[in-house]
């Protein structure tokens, strides 16, 4: 549901900067890999130094490019397979470089619960995406569950950026737990929705 509003909110907030992005000759594709560049740059190279708020806002900087790729593409009348496939493959690059930041300083701290939250957050996120891909490719569909990709990244960037201010750190480990168990419930949910399409179509 937030992804929906979301996408619909930050495309009217994008367009002027996409037309005016067009009228300079700049690529969708370009912004796509700027915008992974950003968020990489700010998960792993501040993440790791416990440099939280700072991390964060570079990275919220950059993170819904994908929306302003995307904008680009339809007012150019570009939007294609290829456009998708970039922004899809690299939207996973750099949901994995965020929780990968965290793990990389908690696991450095001595943090095995911490470390393990952000590693659980950053497989089952990957797998989740996945289920969706691979039921697509298969002629099905996927698209539900309680954990999407808006969902997780608001999430996650809200409480580290808050614990980098100085709110007790029993914030992140509450959301990163929570964010597991949501992750893994939607996996979950994938799969009998798979499952039942599967089963229907024999």
């Amino acid at each position: 549901m937030l992804n929906r509003y979301a996408r619909a909110f930050m495309t009217k907030v994008l367009t002027p900067v996409a037309k005016l992005l067009l009228r300079l000759g700049v690529s969708p594709d370009v912004v796509t890999l700027v915008g992974t560049a950003g968020v990489c740059v700010g998960a792993l190279g501040f993440y790791p130094r416990h440099e939280f708020f700072w991390g964060t806002i570079v990275i919220t900087a950059f993170v819904f490019s994908d929306n302003l790729d995307g904008t680009m593409a339809r007012l150019a009348g570009r939007s294609g397979n290829w456009g998708a496939f970039l922004d899809s493959t690299l939207d996973r690059v750099g949901d994995a470089a965020i929780f990968g930041g965290l793990v990389l300083w908690y696991a450095g701290q001595g943090n095995t619960l911490m470390a393990g939250l952000a590693l659980a957050c950053l497989i089952l996120g990957l797998v989740v995406s996945y289920a969706r891909a691979r039921a697509e490719g298969l002629g099905m569909t996927a698209n539900v569950g309680i954990a999407e990709r808006a969902e997780r990244l608001v999430a996650v960037l809200a409480a580290t950026g808050l614990v980098g201010l100085g709110v007790p750190e029993v914030l992140l480990t509450v959301v990163l737990a929570l964010l597991a168990v949501a992750s893994l419930i939607t996996v979950a949910q994938r799969m009998l929705t798979v499952r039942r399409q599967a089963l229907s179509s024999a």
